[in-house]
């Protein structure tokens, strides 16, 4: 008889999940996976596109229903899990229905931070998380609407880019001095905010939040200065938290994510976490790359799969960000900042919005920024993740992949 396998959480950690196990172990489990959200599992990367208008709403599902049926999975849909009992291996919903376990898989994903500015309850004051939040915020951009977008990182570029492309007229605040300060450096920021800027939407950096001001509803947001912007609609991204409440309240152990082994399994070996809820050696993942190697790890665990004779082990992810904002690419993998003992090679050219910049440490590559020209991101990662040496492309590096076949230029060209 199939074990009663149960996964919390039906994002994208839980897809890929599925999708590995049913090409491992087929039949080995019944399946059953939960959602607070009354739909298919979609793809959240795809959100702003769609805020954009331009993809249509599904073309961000992930997997339609019958590739879900093929693979034997019971999905619940908009029924969110209210408790789990580890003595009795049960999950309960929140309707009082209780569904045992034998291995229960948490992929909760993460909360949208939302700080408590005085004002933060007035209508019009939104995050951006799911189809819910985009259709609400479609409605003001489509109307010309006044849009404040609070947070400079990559889910605040994703909404301002979003909002200002379906017609809303888009200011962005950022806290600090540059934009995607945790991927940029300096130059690259101000390249990216350039460019930004070009297409229509008000950055302003350094800019420090104190409140959001109006009586029936959002009429503006104050700074710390004093200065006050006009707003119908405020979109709070600044970034988002572990969803940890159920395993908090499990008696499971919890830092900023539900604490896992190598394994992705947390304190109870019954009980596994994957995905931006998951905390792995101190380290919580906001990315999705992540969360898919997290869930190819548990899945060869779950099916008693080995690599190399050896079972399956996670071992940490590297950081790389890739995506496009206003038409304008940006990738960053790896050290972004020359440290002590590393090198760099920079290649850059201002009329045309390009800057690539390459740290090298010990003859190998450390890491790398791409704005403007994103043009050889995966042979970069490649380069990265290999450690290989590279003294003998050092001086193509900048210039990609083909000029750097064999250590000559022009060899794959």
């Amino acid at each position: 008889m199939a074990e009663p396998l149960i996964i919390v959480g039906k994002g994208m950690a839980a897809t890929r999940l599925v999708d590995e196990l049913s090409q491992r172990a087929l039949g080995r489990y019944s399946i059953a996976v939960i959602g607070a959200e009354g739909r298919l599992a979609y793809n959240r990367v795809l959100l702003s596109p769609l805020l954009a208008g331009e993809i249509a709403e599904p073309d961000i599902e992930l997997k339609p229903a019958a590739w879900w049926r093929a693979r034997g999975v019971s999905m619940i849909y908009g029924r969110a899990v209210a408790g789990i009992d580890r003595a009795a291996r049960t999950v309960t919903l929140e309707d009082g229905l209780a569904l045992p376990y034998g291995k229960l898989v948490l992929a909760t994903g993460s909360k949208p931070l939302k700080p408590p500015f005085p004002g933060g309850d007035l209508p019009g004051v939104a995050t951006f998380r799911d189809t819910a939040d985009v259709g609400m915020m479609r409605a003001y951009a489509q109307r010309g609407a006044r849009i404040v977008v609070i947070g400079g990182g990559l889910l605040g570029l994703e909404a301002a880019y979003g909002l200002s492309k379906a017609g809303g007229k888009v200011t962005l605040l950022h806290l600090v001095e540059r934009l995607m300060e945790r991927q940029l450096d300096a130059e690259g920021a101000g390249l990216l905010a350039a460019a930004i800027t070009a297409r229509g939407i008000d950055v302003r950096l350094s800019s420090a939040t104190k409140g959001f001001v109006g009586t029936d509803k959002v009429e503006g947001v104050e700074l710390q200065d004093g200065t006050i912007i006009p707003a119908d609609l405020v979109v709070i991204a600044i970034g988002v938290r572990p969803n940890t409440d159920l395993a908090k309240a499990a008696g499971l152990a919890v830092n900023r994510g539900i604490v896992v082994d190598d394994a992705m399994a947390s304190e109870d070996a019954n009980i596994f976490a994957i995905g931006e809820c998951a905390e792995h050696r101190g380290q919580v993942y906001g990315l999705v790359e992540p969360a898919y190697e997290q869930a190819r790890v548990l899945a060869m665990r779950l099916a008693g799969q080995k690599s190399a004779g050896v079972e399956a082990a996670y071992a940490g992810s590297l950081l790389a960000t890739n995506l496009k904002v206003s038409g304008v690419g940006v990738f960053s993998a790896g050290e972004f900042e020359a440290g002590e003992g590393a090198e760099i090679l920079v290649l850059r050219d201002p009329t045309a919005g390009i800057y690539r910049k390459f740290v090298l440490r010990e003859g190998r590559l450390a890491g790398c920024v791409l704005v403007g020209d994103t043009q050889g991101a995966l042979f970069y990662l490649g380069l990265i993740r290999s450690g290989q040496e590279i003294s003998a492309i050092r001086a193509d590096l900048p210039f990609g992949e083909p000029y750097c076949a064999n250590g000559r230029i022009g060899e794959a060209a």
